[in-house]
């Protein structure tokens, strides 16, 4: 008998695996969450005895993976099981549907997450004070531009259209082969060529967003950082930004959403205040970009400004260049609702 299970189909030893309904409370729980052992104990109400058993029982079976943090292993869902075996634990899950102990499981769950989230809080008002230090030290000071630069190629020439003083083209060279700041102001483009002076891949070009000093398609990528507000007509600069962009190639517009901040009109020069969602996506499409979406940024603690929005397009293989000239239909019917949407 041993002999002719030994050679038996896998299926027999997956029935063996999800043959105790502790196993199957335990699969249904670290289907949806990674937990550890003394965390089950907690959901199950079993000692931890009986859990490591059905646990080592599923890791034999194939049906659990295990992750070392600390002092503690962590348990969730195999990744890599066989499609069959997926298809018994679906059919097993949907047979017994909300049975048993499933909503009770469901209750202590929520309170062993809830408990999760609290520890996790419980470090930040202690450790505040020394959280960019610790950032600093474990990071470096420019977290953000590698998180940026993971989404460019090395190979790439990207333009930074206002790029002001020139941080964010001192952090991006050292990710990308070629970078491109294009400003109008003197003042600002001085302040530039002094950051970046060591950094042989950064070229600095004095333009209009509406007209930029580049070629048709000579860019992979291009960021409009926080300029879109100070532009009279943003349609016309987007125009430009596919003009210049290679098929293929990535907008990125980080602006404001909409706010009644007046005084920036004033005392910093912005002539929208903000922008719709749905205002940037058109925009992005009538001039020539797919794929247009807007995603709010979460603000981070104590700022003072406005949120912050990320819009991301991409320039489509049979994308013409999208200048100023080709567009003014367009860019009018855009403007019309300048004075709703500001």
């Amino acid at each position: 008998m041993e002999s002719w299970m030994a050679s038996a189909p896998a299926i027999f030893n997956w029935m063996s695996s999800l043959s105790d309904p502790t196993r199957v409370r335990a699969l249904r729980l670290l289907e949806r969450h990674e937990l550890s052992v003394a965390e089950l104990c907690d959901v199950l109400q079993l000692p931890q005895s009986t859990v490591s058993r059905h646990l080592k029982v599923l890791s034999d079976g194939g049906w659990v993976d295990a992750r070392r943090e600390g002092t503690s292993n962590l348990y969730t869902v195999a990744s890599d099981r066989p499609a069959p075996a997926r298809k018994l634990w679906t059919l097993l899950r949907e047979q017994l549907g909300e049975k048993g102990h499933s909503a009770s499981d469901d209750q202590r769950l929520q309170r062993v997450l809830a408990a999760r989230q609290t520890r996790s809080q419980a470090f930040f008002p202690s450790s505040a004070g020394q959280w960019d230090k610790l950032r600093e030290e474990l990071f470096g000071d420019r977290l953000d531009a590698p998180i940026l630069a993971g989404l460019l190629d090395e190979r790439w020439s990207v333009g930074d259209l206002g790029c002001g003083t020139g941080r964010l083209l001192e952090a991006l060279s050292h990710f990308v082969a070629r970078v491109i700041g294009v400003d109008d102001s003197p003042a600002m483009l001085s302040a530039a060529r002094r950051r970046t002076a060591p950094l042989p891949n950064v070229e600095l070009r004095r333009g209009s967003m509406e007209s930029l000093p580049l070629g048709d398609g000579s860019l992979d990528a291009a960021l409009l950082v926080l300029v879109l507000h100070h532009l009279a007509e943003p349609p016309r600069a987007l125009a430009e930004l596919t003009r210049v962009l290679k098929p293929g190639g990535r907008a990125l517009v980080l602006d404001m959403q909409p706010h009644d901040r007046a005084e920036y009109r004033a005392q910093m020069g912005h002539a929208w205040l903000g922008f719709a969602p749905s205002q940037l996506e058109r925009w992005l499409a009538d001039a020539g970009l797919q794929a247009p979406r807007v995603r709010s940024i979460p603000p981070e603690p104590n700022v003072k400004g406005p949120p912050l929005f990320a819009a991301s397009a991409i320039k489509g293989p049979g994308s013409r260049p999208g200048s100023s000239a080709e567009i003014p239909t367009k860019v009018e019917s855009c403007l019309s609702t300048k004075g709703r949407d500001r």
